[in-house]
């Protein structure tokens, strides 16, 4: 096929496109207490998860508190909840995040997860130091070698940006097979698009979440929304209405999403998910430090925030 080439170990990449395709869930890290991943716990959730269609998941992102983790607690996790999700989904894809502020270390955690079989490891530029350009290059470039296809993610809040002019660049790489970006910014996004298409083999999918239904409209293969570990059904419902051209049903459920979002408001972050999650029965309140759990009055705030919106959400 045009414009693909092949990795480092002589074979032809994964197609990113249908790696990518769907509604990919950025997973929280269920915990059997405070800090220590637990597969079992993940259990309720995935099995939700599944049964309202979406496709597949990233582990360890932002929402899966992945650089509060250690290192030594990712691998066990990962293959728990790996094989879970294949049993319940026929083989649904699973990603995992490996990033970290440097490349040995974003090559440790590769190494920790791989036991699990990821379909692809998602790999941010390096976080905390500003890096020139070809240090980030560099930085995805010593990724090839793990004969795992990799997903550049952009999520500048966090991590040095991914520019245009590094789109450019790093969507030549034969092992890097996708992008997911979460910067919010639509003119990069269509950037990104643009440096994808010269591969027919190269996925991307939005992780901004208010932007998803503008993502597919510009042509996102996916999208990766953290209020889908909420509510999937609509993260699912505006992706199948936006491919069969119900465009009135898409832009209903992106409403529905942007009305979860407004749980932020009472407490930013992976607390306040895990505390609605928590009051459904599908994951424990427990979160890796220094985060703290919701406190009575905010979970208190939140169900009743979210109480209208019930019927869209997740449950057992």
């Amino acid at each position: 096929m045009a414009g693909q080439g092949r990795g480092a170990d002589g074979k032809r990449p994964a197609d990113g496109r249908a790696l990518l395709a769907g509604v990919m869930v950025p997973l929280v890290t269920p915990m059997d207490r405070p800090g220590r991943p637990s597969a079992p716990a993940a259990d309720a959730l995935l099995g939700a998860l599944a049964a309202a269609g979406a496709r597949s998941l990233m582990l360890f992102g932002s929402n899966g508190e992945g650089p509060l983790l250690p290192t030594a607690q990712l691998g066990d996790f990962a293959a728990g909840v790996a094989k879970r999700w294949r049993e319940l989904t026929g083989g649904g894809p699973v990603l995992v995040n490996v990033t970290a502020p440097g490349t040995a270390e974003a090559l440790a955690r590769a190494e920790a997860v791989l036991p699990a079989a990821p379909d692809a490891l998602v790999l941010s530029p390096p976080v905390y130091f500003h890096h020139r350009h070809d240090e980030i290059v560099t930085h995805y470039a010593a990724m090839a070698g793990l004969g795992v296809p990799v997903v550049a993610y952009n999520a500048p809040r966090y991590s040095n940006p991914l520019t245009p002019a590094l789109l450019d660049e790093v969507t030549e790489l034969a092992h890097l097979v996708g992008i997911k970006d979460s910067s919010g910014d639509l003119a990069l996004f269509g950037h990104a698009l643009a440096a994808a298409r010269r591969r027919d083999d190269f996925g991307v999918s939005q992780g901004a979440e208010g932007q998803a239904l503008d993502a597919l409209r510009l042509g996102a293969d996916g999208v990766v929304p953290g209020v889908a570990n909420l509510a999937p059904g609509a993260a699912v419902e505006l992706f199948r209405a936006h491919r069969e051209g119900r465009d009135g049903d898409a832009w209903r459920a992106q409403q529905v999403i942007d009305e979860v979002l407004a749980l932020h408001t009472v407490r930013p972050g992976v607390p306040a998910v895990k505390a609605v999650l928590a009051g459904r029965g599908l994951c424990p309140p427990h979160v890796a430090a220094p985060f703290t759990p919701c406190s009575d009055d905010e979970r208190r705030t939140l169900l009743d925030l979210l109480a209208p919106l019930d019927a869209h959400l997740i449950r057992v």
